[in-house]
Protein backbone atom coordinates (compact mmCIF):
# COMPACT_ATOMS: atom_id res chain seq x y z
CA UNK A 1 0.00 0.00 0.00
CA UNK A 2 1.31 3.81 -0.78
CA UNK A 3 1.72 5.84 1.58
CA UNK A 4 0.80 9.37 1.03
CA UNK A 5 3.63 12.24 1.25
CA UNK A 6 4.08 14.44 4.03
CA UNK A 7 2.87 17.81 3.40
CA UNK A 8 3.49 20.83 4.82
CA UNK A 9 0.51 22.60 5.33
CA UNK A 10 -0.45 26.54 6.17
CA UNK A 11 -3.69 27.71 7.24
CA UNK A 12 -4.31 30.80 7.44
CA UNK A 13 -7.26 32.30 9.26
CA UNK A 14 -8.49 36.09 10.02
CA UNK A 15 -9.73 35.09 13.04
CA UNK A 16 -9.13 35.58 16.80
CA UNK A 17 -12.84 34.63 18.34
CA UNK A 18 -13.55 30.96 19.51
CA UNK A 19 -16.41 30.86 17.61
CA UNK A 20 -17.19 30.24 12.93
CA UNK A 21 -14.18 29.07 12.12
CA UNK A 22 -11.67 28.49 15.19
CA UNK A 23 -12.55 24.60 16.31
CA UNK A 24 -13.04 23.18 13.01
CA UNK A 25 -9.80 24.88 11.81
CA UNK A 26 -8.46 23.23 14.84
CA UNK A 27 -9.61 19.99 15.07
CA UNK A 28 -8.45 20.09 11.00
CA UNK A 29 -4.97 20.52 12.05
CA UNK A 30 -4.48 18.23 14.95
CA UNK A 31 -6.18 15.42 12.43
CA UNK A 32 -3.70 16.81 9.70
CA UNK A 33 -0.66 16.48 12.30
CA UNK A 34 -1.64 12.83 13.83
CA UNK A 35 -1.33 11.82 9.74
CA UNK A 36 1.88 13.05 10.12
CA UNK A 37 1.70 16.12 8.11
CA UNK A 38 3.36 18.78 9.25
CA UNK A 39 0.79 22.06 9.94
CA UNK A 40 1.62 25.83 10.81
CA UNK A 41 -1.00 27.98 11.70
CA UNK A 42 -1.50 32.03 10.95
CA UNK A 43 -4.39 33.53 12.98
CA UNK A 44 -4.81 36.89 14.63
CA UNK A 45 -3.59 36.47 18.28
CA UNK A 46 -4.51 38.02 21.22
CA UNK A 47 -7.49 35.97 22.01
CA UNK A 48 -9.35 32.65 22.71
CA UNK A 49 -8.49 31.54 19.55
CA UNK A 50 -4.31 31.76 20.13
CA UNK A 51 -4.87 30.17 23.50
CA UNK A 52 -7.54 27.23 22.21
CA UNK A 53 -4.60 26.79 20.06
CA UNK A 54 -2.06 26.52 22.22
CA UNK A 55 -4.07 23.74 24.56
CA UNK A 56 -4.01 22.08 21.37
CA UNK A 57 -0.53 21.68 21.25
CA UNK A 58 -0.28 24.45 18.10
CA UNK A 59 1.98 27.36 18.26
CA UNK A 60 0.76 29.92 16.02
CA UNK A 61 3.53 31.46 13.67
CA UNK A 62 4.19 35.21 14.83
CA UNK A 63 5.12 38.04 13.32
CA UNK A 64 1.99 38.14 11.31
CA UNK A 65 -1.38 41.00 12.03
CA UNK A 66 -4.08 39.52 9.49
CA UNK A 67 -5.90 42.23 10.92
CA UNK A 68 -9.10 42.79 8.28
CA UNK A 69 -9.18 46.44 8.45
CA UNK A 70 -7.14 47.80 5.86
CA UNK A 71 -3.60 49.15 6.70
CA UNK A 72 -1.00 49.39 3.95
CA UNK A 73 1.82 48.60 6.13
CA UNK A 74 -0.05 45.55 8.01
CA UNK A 75 -1.17 44.15 4.52
CA UNK A 76 2.08 44.46 3.17
CA UNK A 77 4.27 43.32 5.95
CA UNK A 78 2.25 40.24 6.19
CA UNK A 79 1.92 39.72 2.62
CA UNK A 80 6.27 39.54 2.61
CA UNK A 81 6.63 37.69 5.43
CA UNK A 82 4.09 34.74 3.94
CA UNK A 83 6.29 34.54 1.34
CA UNK A 84 9.35 34.22 2.84
CA UNK A 85 7.79 31.40 5.11
CA UNK A 86 6.17 29.65 1.73
CA UNK A 87 9.36 29.52 0.55
CA UNK A 88 11.81 28.72 3.31
CA UNK A 89 9.45 26.47 5.08
CA UNK A 90 8.93 24.87 1.20
CA UNK A 91 4.66 25.27 2.12
CA UNK A 92 2.95 22.54 -0.52
CA UNK A 93 -0.65 23.69 0.75
CA UNK A 94 -1.94 27.07 1.69
CA UNK A 95 -5.06 26.62 3.18
CA UNK A 96 -7.71 29.82 3.68
CA UNK A 97 -10.58 30.52 5.84
CA UNK A 98 -11.91 34.13 5.23
CA UNK A 99 -12.00 36.73 2.53
CA UNK A 100 -8.66 38.49 3.56
CA UNK A 101 -6.50 35.66 4.18
CA UNK A 102 -7.67 34.19 1.13
CA UNK A 103 -6.55 37.43 -0.85
CA UNK A 104 -2.76 37.23 1.42
CA UNK A 105 -2.86 33.54 0.45
CA UNK A 106 -3.19 34.19 -3.35
CA UNK A 107 -0.28 36.93 -3.38
CA UNK A 108 1.93 34.71 -1.06
CA UNK A 109 1.66 31.44 -2.47
CA UNK A 110 4.18 30.76 -4.28
CA UNK A 111 4.20 27.34 -6.14
CA UNK A 112 2.05 25.85 -3.30
CA UNK A 113 -1.85 25.06 -3.79
CA UNK A 114 -4.26 27.18 -2.49
CA UNK A 115 -7.65 26.18 -1.20
CA UNK A 116 -10.38 28.31 0.48
CA UNK A 117 -13.26 27.05 2.94
CA UNK A 118 -16.39 28.86 2.95
CA UNK A 119 -17.60 28.40 6.04
CA UNK A 120 -21.34 30.05 5.85
CA UNK A 121 -23.30 30.86 2.76
CA UNK A 122 -22.95 34.64 2.98
CA UNK A 123 -18.95 34.40 2.54
CA UNK A 124 -19.21 33.30 -0.97
CA UNK A 125 -19.57 36.74 -2.72
CA UNK A 126 -20.58 37.47 -5.97
CA UNK A 127 -18.50 40.65 -6.67
CA UNK A 128 -16.08 40.58 -9.82
CA UNK A 129 -12.55 40.83 -7.30
CA UNK A 130 -13.98 37.85 -5.62
CA UNK A 131 -15.22 36.01 -8.80
CA UNK A 132 -11.33 36.34 -10.18
CA UNK A 133 -10.12 35.19 -7.17
CA UNK A 134 -11.90 32.12 -7.02
CA UNK A 135 -11.31 31.40 -10.08
CA UNK A 136 -7.56 31.58 -8.96
CA UNK A 137 -7.75 29.21 -6.49
CA UNK A 138 -7.33 25.50 -7.19
CA UNK A 139 -9.80 24.21 -4.47
CA UNK A 140 -12.69 25.72 -2.97
CA UNK A 141 -14.32 24.27 -0.18
CA UNK A 142 -18.33 24.02 0.87
CA UNK A 143 -19.05 22.75 4.50
CA UNK A 144 -22.34 22.57 3.96
CA UNK A 145 -24.68 21.75 0.99
CA UNK A 146 -26.04 25.38 0.53
CA UNK A 147 -22.85 26.85 0.40
CA UNK A 148 -21.95 24.04 -2.44
CA UNK A 149 -24.95 25.28 -4.62
CA UNK A 150 -24.45 28.55 -3.94
CA UNK A 151 -20.76 28.33 -5.21
CA UNK A 152 -22.34 26.55 -8.35
CA UNK A 153 -25.03 29.48 -8.95
CA UNK A 154 -22.27 31.83 -9.31
CA UNK A 155 -20.99 29.91 -12.13
CA UNK A 156 -17.66 28.91 -10.47
CA UNK A 157 -16.16 26.48 -12.47
CA UNK A 158 -13.13 25.13 -10.42
CA UNK A 159 -13.24 22.23 -8.50
CA UNK A 160 -15.48 22.54 -5.29
CA UNK A 161 -15.32 19.53 -2.92
CA UNK A 162 -18.17 19.48 0.04
CA UNK A 163 -17.01 18.69 3.02
CA UNK A 164 -18.75 16.92 6.12
CA UNK A 165 -18.29 18.75 9.57
CA UNK A 166 -15.44 18.15 11.59
CA UNK A 167 -16.55 17.95 16.29
CA UNK A 168 -14.06 16.31 18.85
CA UNK A 169 -15.60 13.67 19.34
CA UNK A 170 -13.48 11.50 22.20
CA UNK A 171 -14.39 15.30 24.30
CA UNK A 172 -18.39 14.27 24.53
CA UNK A 173 -18.45 10.60 24.54
CA UNK A 174 -17.43 10.05 28.17
CA UNK A 175 -20.06 9.07 31.05
CA UNK A 176 -21.92 11.98 32.34
CA UNK A 177 -23.29 12.21 36.03
CA UNK A 178 -26.68 13.53 34.64
CA UNK A 179 -27.88 13.98 38.29
CA UNK A 180 -24.87 16.55 39.29
CA UNK A 181 -24.94 18.04 36.23
CA UNK A 182 -28.94 18.81 36.73
CA UNK A 183 -28.24 19.74 40.28
CA UNK A 184 -25.13 22.41 39.10
CA UNK A 185 -28.10 23.67 36.53
CA UNK A 186 -31.12 24.17 39.22
CA UNK A 187 -32.76 21.52 37.03
CA UNK A 188 -35.18 18.84 38.52
CA UNK A 189 -35.71 15.65 37.40
CA UNK A 190 -37.87 15.95 34.37
CA UNK A 191 -37.32 15.79 30.85
CA UNK A 192 -34.37 17.97 30.16
CA UNK A 193 -34.29 19.72 26.25
CA UNK A 194 -31.22 22.08 25.20
CA UNK A 195 -29.72 24.76 22.97
CA UNK A 196 -26.21 25.69 22.35
CA UNK A 197 -26.34 28.59 20.06
CA UNK A 198 -25.27 32.59 20.17
CA UNK A 199 -27.60 34.38 21.92
CA UNK A 200 -28.70 36.82 18.85
CA UNK A 201 -30.84 37.19 16.22
CA UNK A 202 -31.64 34.61 13.99
CA UNK A 203 -30.37 31.44 16.13
CA UNK A 204 -34.09 29.97 16.32
CA UNK A 205 -34.30 30.49 19.98
CA UNK A 206 -37.98 32.88 19.91
CA UNK A 207 -39.29 29.92 17.68
CA UNK A 208 -37.49 26.89 20.47
CA UNK A 209 -39.11 28.89 23.39
CA UNK A 210 -42.48 28.95 22.28
CA UNK A 211 -42.36 25.48 20.91
CA UNK A 212 -41.21 24.26 24.09
CA UNK A 213 -44.47 26.40 25.82
CA UNK A 214 -46.56 24.44 24.21
CA UNK A 215 -45.43 21.38 25.07
CA UNK A 216 -45.48 21.70 28.87
CA UNK A 217 -49.45 22.08 28.71
CA UNK A 218 -48.48 17.77 28.58
CA UNK A 219 -44.91 17.48 30.27
CA UNK A 220 -45.07 20.42 33.22
CA UNK A 221 -42.22 18.71 34.30
CA UNK A 222 -39.92 19.64 31.31
CA UNK A 223 -37.71 22.34 31.58
CA UNK A 224 -35.28 23.98 28.69
CA UNK A 225 -31.69 25.14 29.23
CA UNK A 226 -30.24 27.78 26.98
CA UNK A 227 -26.36 27.64 26.77
CA UNK A 228 -24.85 30.53 24.91
CA UNK A 229 -24.34 34.76 25.55
CA UNK A 230 -24.75 37.13 23.26
CA UNK A 231 -26.96 40.49 22.81
CA UNK A 232 -30.28 39.01 22.67
CA UNK A 233 -30.30 37.85 25.62
CA UNK A 234 -32.62 40.76 27.34
CA UNK A 235 -34.93 39.91 24.58
CA UNK A 236 -34.72 36.12 25.44
CA UNK A 237 -35.42 36.56 28.67
CA UNK A 238 -38.20 39.22 28.51
CA UNK A 239 -40.20 36.37 25.79
CA UNK A 240 -39.71 33.47 29.11
CA UNK A 241 -41.24 35.72 31.41
CA UNK A 242 -43.80 37.46 28.76
CA UNK A 243 -44.65 33.37 28.33
CA UNK A 244 -44.84 32.10 32.48
CA UNK A 245 -42.06 30.02 31.74
CA UNK A 246 -39.36 31.73 34.30
CA UNK A 247 -39.37 28.34 36.33
CA UNK A 248 -38.84 26.17 33.41
CA UNK A 249 -36.05 27.60 31.00
CA UNK A 250 -32.77 27.98 31.94
CA UNK A 251 -30.44 30.73 30.80
CA UNK A 252 -27.48 28.64 31.38
CA UNK A 253 -24.94 30.92 30.21
CA UNK A 254 -21.32 30.24 28.24
CA UNK A 255 -20.10 27.47 29.22
CA UNK A 256 -16.85 25.57 28.08
CA UNK A 257 -14.98 23.20 30.05
CA UNK A 258 -18.26 21.24 31.27
CA UNK A 259 -20.32 21.79 27.72
CA UNK A 260 -19.81 18.07 27.57
CA UNK A 261 -21.61 17.29 30.86
CA UNK A 262 -24.36 19.65 30.09
CA UNK A 263 -24.99 18.12 26.65
CA UNK A 264 -24.42 14.65 27.42
CA UNK A 265 -27.34 15.44 30.23
CA UNK A 266 -29.83 16.56 27.87
CA UNK A 267 -32.46 14.35 27.07
CA UNK A 268 -33.27 15.92 23.70
CA UNK A 269 -30.96 18.55 21.66
CA UNK A 270 -32.65 21.46 19.56
CA UNK A 271 -30.66 23.44 16.86
CA UNK A 272 -32.94 25.10 14.48
CA UNK A 273 -31.16 27.97 12.93
CA UNK A 274 -27.46 28.07 11.74
CA UNK A 275 -24.23 30.56 13.04
CA UNK A 276 -21.06 31.87 11.45
CA UNK A 277 -19.79 27.79 11.57
CA UNK A 278 -23.04 26.53 8.69
CA UNK A 279 -21.29 22.68 9.52
CA UNK A 280 -23.68 23.14 13.04
CA UNK A 281 -20.71 21.71 15.68
CA UNK A 282 -23.19 22.16 18.48
CA UNK A 283 -25.29 19.36 17.26
CA UNK A 284 -22.42 17.07 15.99
CA UNK A 285 -21.21 17.32 19.59
CA UNK A 286 -24.64 16.63 20.98
CA UNK A 287 -24.50 13.72 18.31
CA UNK A 288 -21.18 12.53 19.77
CA UNK A 289 -22.75 12.97 23.54
CA UNK A 290 -25.37 10.20 22.50
CA UNK A 291 -28.15 12.98 22.07
CA UNK A 292 -30.60 12.87 19.73
CA UNK A 293 -30.84 16.07 17.64
CA UNK A 294 -34.52 17.91 16.65
CA UNK A 295 -32.84 20.31 14.10
CA UNK A 296 -33.86 22.97 11.45
CA UNK A 297 -33.02 21.68 8.03
CA UNK A 298 -30.88 23.81 6.79
CA UNK A 299 -26.92 24.51 6.50
CA UNK A 300 -24.75 21.15 7.33
CA UNK A 301 -28.30 19.87 9.47
CA UNK A 302 -30.12 18.58 6.31
CA UNK A 303 -26.72 16.21 6.03
CA UNK A 304 -25.63 16.01 9.22
CA UNK A 305 -28.45 14.56 11.26
CA UNK A 306 -30.55 11.69 9.33
CA UNK A 307 -34.67 11.77 9.92
CA UNK A 308 -35.83 9.04 11.91
CA UNK A 309 -32.34 7.37 12.55
CA UNK A 310 -30.29 10.13 14.62
CA UNK A 311 -33.45 12.51 14.82
CA UNK A 312 -35.87 14.46 13.48
CA UNK A 313 -35.22 17.56 11.01
CA UNK A 314 -38.36 19.68 10.60
CA UNK A 315 -39.50 21.11 7.58
CA UNK A 316 -42.13 23.33 8.84
CA UNK A 317 -41.26 26.72 10.74
CA UNK A 318 -44.08 27.15 13.19
CA UNK A 319 -43.90 26.57 17.48
CA UNK A 320 -46.63 23.04 16.94
CA UNK A 321 -43.88 21.68 14.82
CA UNK A 322 -41.17 22.13 17.07
CA UNK A 323 -43.58 20.75 20.12
CA UNK A 324 -44.50 17.94 17.73
CA UNK A 325 -40.68 17.02 17.56
CA UNK A 326 -40.28 17.63 21.01
CA UNK A 327 -43.59 15.54 21.98
CA UNK A 328 -42.80 12.48 19.75
CA UNK A 329 -38.94 12.14 21.48
CA UNK A 330 -39.89 12.36 24.83
CA UNK A 331 -42.51 9.81 24.72
CA UNK A 332 -40.90 7.15 23.78
CA UNK A 333 -37.87 6.96 25.54
CA UNK A 334 -36.69 3.64 24.09
CA UNK A 335 -36.77 5.31 20.64
CA UNK A 336 -34.65 8.84 21.46
CA UNK A 337 -32.26 6.15 23.46
CA UNK A 338 -31.66 4.83 20.05
CA UNK A 339 -31.66 8.00 17.87
CA UNK A 340 -28.66 8.97 20.37
CA UNK A 341 -26.88 5.93 20.19
CA UNK A 342 -27.33 5.96 16.60
CA UNK A 343 -26.05 9.50 16.49
CA UNK A 344 -22.74 8.74 18.67
CA UNK A 345 -21.91 5.69 16.57
CA UNK A 346 -22.63 8.50 12.88
CA UNK A 347 -20.55 11.20 14.87
CA UNK A 348 -17.52 8.90 15.40
CA UNK A 349 -17.72 7.42 12.09
CA UNK A 350 -18.04 10.55 9.87
CA UNK A 351 -17.20 13.78 12.08
CA UNK A 352 -13.70 12.91 13.63
CA UNK A 353 -10.80 14.63 12.94
CA UNK A 354 -9.43 11.39 11.67
CA UNK A 355 -11.66 10.92 9.49
CA UNK A 356 -12.20 14.46 8.40
CA UNK A 357 -8.17 15.18 7.62
CA UNK A 358 -7.92 12.07 6.01
CA UNK A 359 -11.16 13.82 3.38
CA UNK A 360 -9.00 16.75 3.28
CA UNK A 361 -5.12 15.30 2.67
CA UNK A 362 -7.02 13.53 -0.27
CA UNK A 363 -8.25 16.97 -1.63
CA UNK A 364 -4.74 18.35 -1.32
CA UNK A 365 -3.16 15.22 -3.38
CA UNK A 366 -5.45 15.65 -5.96
CA UNK A 367 -4.97 19.49 -6.01
CA UNK A 368 -1.57 19.20 -5.95
CA UNK A 369 -1.25 16.62 -8.84
CA UNK A 370 -3.78 18.46 -10.98
CA UNK A 371 -1.49 21.56 -10.78
CA UNK A 372 1.56 19.85 -11.03
CA UNK A 373 -0.20 18.16 -14.55
CA UNK A 374 -1.21 22.14 -15.89
CA UNK A 375 2.05 23.57 -15.15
Amino acid sequence: MTRAPKLTVLHLVANRWWTGSADPVIQLLSGLSGRGHRVLLGLIRGDRFEAKARQAGIEPLAGLSLEVRFHPGRVGGDVRRLRALVRTEVVDVVHTHHSHDHWLGAAARGRAVLLRTFHNRRAVRSDWPSAWLYRRTDVLVAVSREIEDRCRALGLRGPVHRTAGVVDVERFAGPVDGVAVRAGLGAGAGPLVGCVARLAAGRGHELLIRGFALLTAEWPSAQLVLVGKGEARAQIAGLVGDLGLGGRVILAGYRDGDLPDVVGALDVFVLLQAGSDESCRAALEAMAAGCPVVAGRVAGLADSVIHGTTGLLLDGGEPGDVAAALRTLLADSPAARAMGAAGRARARERFGPERHAADMEAVYLEAIARRGRTS
